[in-house]
């Protein structure tokens, strides 16, 4: 290979807009591109769906803009893994009382993880897709996470796990653009994905509808039925599944109660669910586990800026380091509905430091009297 020449990368495309313009701008830049889609499913799956990433639509869209761009387009069956990485961490997150989220572990075992490995069978160095975020590299060669220029579509919260070796070996073309402008530059270019919608749920729940994807996966007589209780230990009444709700969660709790009131924790091991008032929402400090972090570990308290959900705005809060790969955030106010499960994701300006997975903080609850 001459030295003009860039280096092989293998590009994961979705069918989507977003991947369409990452093959363009790719191709562009002089590198050249293989496209990859995934197909997550059994081929007979009834959960999939046509016009999703691993839908027979979305692979044509995808295969259909690999040869308008003339680049070469394979269909990899990562579906056994998919289950095993994805799925089932899924089912048991909510099994264990928490709130999953699966975007974050897909992208980190299987997107930037699995794929990566195909990358480098197939002499390729590096591995793309069409997320809306940044990596620049300091005087020392590391790799950061940034956000995107595009405020509202970043999604750098669902890549904060990547380690170094995964951040160093990926190329994030659309980090710079907003999606106005990808969506004119795949117009101008005559991309047939140029008005394609965004999928705004999750890519294997058909409908969004959370209880029926469980109840196929789990089946019924797999959830943890249990009983509904007011903070100070009053009964509610019984629930079917602690798998059914999530701290925040209104829905689903009955009426009669002279106001409106809200799942404030889950405790699994007893399988209850409790529930209170709006102000029970909320929290003056988490603590994180499994926390990972760009560049460099934080050492001391920290000021930063932290996610606690993907749809959340940014909050100040202090990061207390702790051992065992764990932290506590000291929110500046205290926030609601701060879901065990969730990634919390720690910025500095644009930089994304890393971050962790929200752990249960269990409530006081008094055990109710009998009769």
């Amino acid at each position: 290979m001459s030295s003009l020449e860039k280096p092989r990368v293998l590009l994961g495309m979705s069918g989507g807009v977003d991947s369409s313009v990452a093959a363009l701008l790719l191709k562009e830049q002089g590198y050249d591109v293989v496209g990859v889609t995934m197909k997550v499913w059994p081929q007979d799956c009834v959960s999939r769906a046509e016009d999703k990433c691993c839908g027979p639509q979305a692979v044509a869209d995808a295969r259909g803009i690999a040869h308008t761009l003339g680049i070469p387009h394979y269909v990899v069956d990562e579906a056994g893994e998919f289950e095993r990485l994805v799925i089932d961490y899924f089912t048991s997150e909510y099994a264990a009382g928490r709130t999953p989220n699966p975007c974050v572990m897909c992208n980190e075992k299987l997107k930037f993880g699995n794929l990566l490995n195909k990358a480098r069978a197939l002499g390729a160095t590096h591995v793309a897709t069409g997320h809306y975020a940044r990596i620049e590299h300091d005087a020392a060669g590391r790799a950061q996470l940034l956000k995107a220029v595009d405020a509202k579509k970043d999604q750098s919260y669902f890549l904060f796990s990547l380690r170094q070796e995964q951040l160093a070996h990926t190329l994030l073309p659309l980090g710079g653009l907003t999606k106005p402008e990808v969506r004119a530059l795949a117009k101008k270019m005559g991309l047939k994905t140029y008005d394609k919608e965004d999928s705004q749920e999750i890519c294997f729940v058909p409908g969004n509808d959370y209880t029926a994807f469980l109840q196929s996966h789990l089946g019924e007589k797999a959830f943890h039925p249990g009983g509904i209780y007011f903070k100070d230990g009053t009964y509610l009444g019984p629930h079917e599944g602690i798998e059914l709700y999530t701290v925040g969660q209104r829905k689903g709790l009955g009426g009669g109660h002279g106001r409106p009131v809200y799942v404030i924790d889950i405790d699994a091991a007893s399988r209850r669910v409790i529930v209170g008032d709006y102000d029970d929402l909320r929290r003056d400090e988490c603590l994180i586990a499994n926390t990972g972090w760009g560049v460099a570990a934080p050492t001391g308290p920290t000021e930063i800026k932290v996610k606690i959900r993907y749809n959340w705005a940014e909050v100040p809060a202090v990061l207390h380091p702790l051992p065992g790969n764990r932290a506590r955030i000291e929110f500046r106010e205290p926030q609601r509905a701060v879901s065990p499960g969730q990634a919390a994701v720690c910025y500095q300006g644009d930089q994304v430091l890393g971050g962790g997975w929200i752990e249960r903080a269990p409530l006081a609850v008094v055990e109710p009297v009998p009769g």
